[in-house]
């Protein structure tokens, strides 16, 4: 099984050299546009997540599969409300999946690889993790659901490619219902700022509707600073994979009891001790 993706990464890299042509030609001074090495970083990065993601992929199909075959129901793909189901429960999946990556430090030391480019271009949205295995427990209960598993890659790499999009500042915003009830550069570019009214805000893949609807919702007003509150000054790629995890080792080495060790893994980003 090749992921679906795969077939789309001639279109992102024709489109990544399409963006930056564009800033040379097109500048803007309030847009950062690209910078050689945090490019080839973010490709890199791109490159390693298919090549770990790729037995990975086999595996949760088997997985996947094996939760559809003992489900109490099992939906028809001939059946248009089953892909309206595919899609609001592949979308409230990977809203809950993004949220708990910023909330839980364990999860976020996978997901931060993609928050680490102080830059913001469409080749950030290929700077992913080399740690896939964190999202599986949040797309097996649409397996449960009847869903059959192409059906979920399917949607998967749907929302995917449509997410590739969101990553540019070339698009300002777009008219107000297409803000009002899906994802947009203008919400994506605040979940990727730095800014403090900015952090854990507008989690959606698709729809921004969840956001509005659970209260992680922010608008763009202030110009956004990308990146990191700490940014990690390194373009290497191993140690843009792995830092997080590094950092969370050396704090639970240097806790004096189980309660801080385990609130290093499983409190938010930034937890400390109370003093």
């Amino acid at each position: 099984m090749i992921p679906a993706v795969l077939y789309a990464v001639p279109a992102f890299l024709l489109l990544i050299v399409i963006e930056a042509v564009s800033y040379r030609f097109l500048p803007d001074d309030d847009e950062r546009g690209y910078e050689l090495r945090d490019t080839t970083t973010s490709l890199s990065m791109g490159l390693g997540s298919q090549v770990i993601g790729f037995p990975w992929k086999l595996l949760t199909v088997g997985l996947y599969a094996a939760l559809w075959t003992v489900a109490p129901v099992h939906l028809s793909p001939g059946d248009w409300w089953t892909w309206v189901i595919v899609f609001f429960a592949d979308d409230l999946a990977y809203y809950w999946f993004h949220r708990s990556h910023h909330e839980v430090r364990v999860l976020w030391a996978s997901h931060v690889v993609h928050h680490s480019s102080v830059h913001y271009n469409l080749s950030t949205a290929l700077r992913q993790s080399w740690t896939p295995m964190t999202s599986l427990p949040f797309w097996l209960p649409l397996a449960l659901l009847g869903i059959p598993p192409w059906m979920i890659f399917l949607q998967q790499s749907i929302s995917l490619l449509y997410q590739f999009f969101l990553h540019t500042e070339r698009i300002g915003k777009l008219p107000r219902p297409i803000e009002w009830v899906f994802n947009t550069p203008s919400h994506h570019r605040v979940h990727h700022g730095s800014n403090t009214e900015y952090l854990d805000r507008n989690y959606g893949g698709i729809l921004i509707v969840w956001d509005r609807l659970f209260g992680s919702f922010a608008p763009e007003r202030a110009p956004v600073r990308y990146g990191l509150t700490r940014n990690i000054q390194t373009y290497n790629p191993l140690r843009v994979a792995t830092h997080e995890f590094a950092a969370i080792a050396s704090d639970v080495r240097r806790a004096t009891c189980w309660r801080h060790r385990l609130g290093y893994l499983l409190g938010r980003p930034g937890w400390q001790p109370a003093r």
